[in-house]
């Protein structure tokens, strides 16, 4: 099978033939459809996270693909695959379904965790295996291609919005209007917030307004904080911007009581926040990664009801260099997805 390869952190990907893994146990087989391109894709490649991956290794976590083998059953699988079901390969490879936060549904915090892409052999193949258990099915009414950016991007600002309690009426920032932040501004939307887009570029924040965003602010050309505060502040800021300065500013735009979400893993991995504004303000700090099997299950039912839709250009896995570049550029509109 043909894979897209880390040789070392920090070189280019190498596109090698490699042999078709073999399922193991409580494990299947997947032939690979579609995988999204994230920027922790980049950010595993690089090495830029405390926790390095060791290569060689195959990244990716937004695959969406046919189950064609299943392994030896497992005593302790909680749910077996057939042949022929399609399903998500996303960022929680697995769990031990056994500690006190899987066994309360936190299971993205299991000290035990492994992650596609990352700790284990990704998505950026013609094949991949993965753990029968955490592999989630995706409903007929979703694309392949919409499935992809979904399958992280989609889920991990679900649980964002989810975790920050958005209420109706609350007035919620996205800083960074990308792969993740098209998707939030949606979520958002659904929940019933108002929201404002914050971004860079003039073309992303005409995009958040045709998603829903009911204001836009170009962090580029105007102080995000000072507009922000003319629209009264947000309650809730979500940060998705691989920007500590952006982080910051995510912070001095909320309103007392409100609420930062923190998503994004910028490489610098520090900002600086004020005691006292932070007390007084009544502000919290929220961490949220990604999200459970249920939060992905929900947002491919939201989007099989018509309720979100996805930006993404489908490339091939040949130019995953070049892809990568683009994105770090800025040169894509929101997500990529590898069609195979």
């Amino acid at each position: 099978m043909r894979a897209a390869v880390v040789p070392a952190l920090g070189a280019p990907l190498e596109i090698r033939d490699l042999p078709i893994p073999a399922p193991g146990p409580g494990q299947v087989l997947v032939r690979m459809q579609t995988s999204g391109v994230c920027h922790t894709d980049i950010h595993a490649a690089h090495g830029d996270w405390p926790v390095k991956p060791a290569p060689p290794f195959v990244p990716g976590h937004e695959g969406i693909g046919i189950v064609e083998r299943v392994g030896p059953g497992s005593p302790d699988s909680g749910a077996v695959r057939q042949v022929g079901d399609r399903v998500a390969i996303a960022w929680l490879g697995s769990a031990c379904g056994r500690c006190a936060y899987c066994i309360s549904g936190r299971e993205t915090l299991c000290e035990a965790q492994h992650n596609s892409g990352y700790s284990v052999d990704g998505a950026y193949a013609e094949y991949a295996v993965a753990d029968e258990r955490f592999v989630v099915p995706v409903p007929d009414a979703v694309s392949s291609r919409d499935a992809a950016p979904l399958t992280c991007a989609g889920v991990t600002t679900f649980k964002a919005i989810k975790v920050a309690g958005v209420a109706p009426g609350e007035r919620v920032g996205v800083f960074g209007i990308g792969g993740l932040g098209h998707l939030a501004v949606q979520y958002a939307r659904i929940v019933g917030g108002i929201v404002t887009a914050v971004d860079v570029t003039d073309e992303k924040l005409r995009l958040a307004t045709e998603l829903g965003a009911d204001h836009t602010v170009n962090a580029r050309t105007t102080d995000p904080v000072a507009a922000i505060r003319d629209l009264g502040g947000v309650d809730v800021a979500v940060a998705l911007a691989a920007s500590p300065q952006s982080f910051e500013q995510a912070f001095s735009s909320l309103r007392r009581g409100g609420r930062l979400v923190c998503v994004a893993l910028p490489a610098e991995g520090t900002m600086q926040i004020p005691i006292f504004d932070t007390v007084l303000g009544g502000i919290s700090v929220i961490g949220s990664i990604v999200g459970t099997r249920q939060d992905l299950a929900d947002v491919f039912a939201l989007h099989a009801a018509g309720r979100t839709r996805v930006i993404a250009e489908t490339r091939k896995l040949d130019d995953i260099n070049t892809i990568f570049g683009d994105v770090l550029a800025g040169r894509v509109p929101a997500r990529v997805v590898l069609q195979f």
